[in-house]
């Protein structure tokens, strides 16, 4: 499967893969406020994955904080034919290790139905897009140890760096 970009705005991104069937358009983009309603179900269906369930408090606030310019966070989504298939939340921090901020990406998915088409990699590569755009030095993520799907993805497009999660909620 070969993709193809092809720059059609600075936020609007094109590739195209060899379906099974036909030539299919995925374009990533920012996720408008105004799709919500497309978005929440790809939000739902990540928290399904992760056998979490977050109220709609947290839900409202981090939509708002995606499209706040305030705030150090933004959203792309991928649309294939023109529907929202898949997402990526990516936020910028400082780091003491280098000028440049840091890009994590926080959280992807791709909707059931529209995977092994390449979707999640062109995510990830808009959001280095983005990153390097904005001075980032990195773009980083985490992923279960056994989500070996995700991880194959991972293997291919970035480097593992050994470090190992510690979490304590409080």
């Amino acid at each position: 499967m070969a993709i193809r970009w092809q720059k059609q705005t600075e936020n609007t991104l094109t590739s195209c893969y060899e379906g099974a069937k036909a030539l299919k358009e995925i374009v990533i983009r920012r996720v408008r406020a105004d799709e919500r309603a497309a978005w929440e179900p790809l939000w739902k269906g990540y928290q399904t994955f992760y056998e979490v369930a977050l109220s709609d408090e947290i839900t409202a606030t981090t939509w708002m904080r995606l499209h706040d310019p305030g705030e150090p966070m933004f959203v792309l989504g991928a649309y294939l034919d023109g529907k929202l298939v898949g997402i990526v939340h990516s936020l910028y921090h400082r780091s003491c290790w280098t000028i440049g901020n840091y890009c994590y990406l926080q959280d992807l998915f791709v909707a059931e139905d529209a995977r092994g088409r390449g979707i999640g990699r062109a995510l990830i590569e808009a959001v280095a897009r983005e990153a390097r755009a904005a001075g980032a030095s990195r773009v980083y993520w985490l992923t279960q140890e056994g989500n070996a799907t995700a991880r194959a993805l991972y293997d291919q497009v970035a480097k593992r760096t050994g470090f190992i999660q510690y979490c304590r909620v409080l």
